[in-house]
């Protein structure tokens, strides 16, 4: 039995602002410098990884 992926609070308000075009990369690296999501959710977010 595989464990659920904990994600941050604001995972999927980001991933439905990406996703829906209303955010692009940049603001989703935003989203990371607040703390919102995490680098990793950033990638799994848009595909890219992220650099500082």
């Amino acid at each position: 039995m595989e464990k659920e992926k904990a994600y941050s609070k604001n995972y999927e308000k980001v991933r439905g602002y990406y996703d829906g075009g209303f955010w692009n990369e940049a603001r989703v690296k935003n989203a990371v410098t607040k703390g919102w999501i995490t680098e990793d959710e950033y990638t799994e977010i848009t595909g890219n990884r992220y650099d500082a």
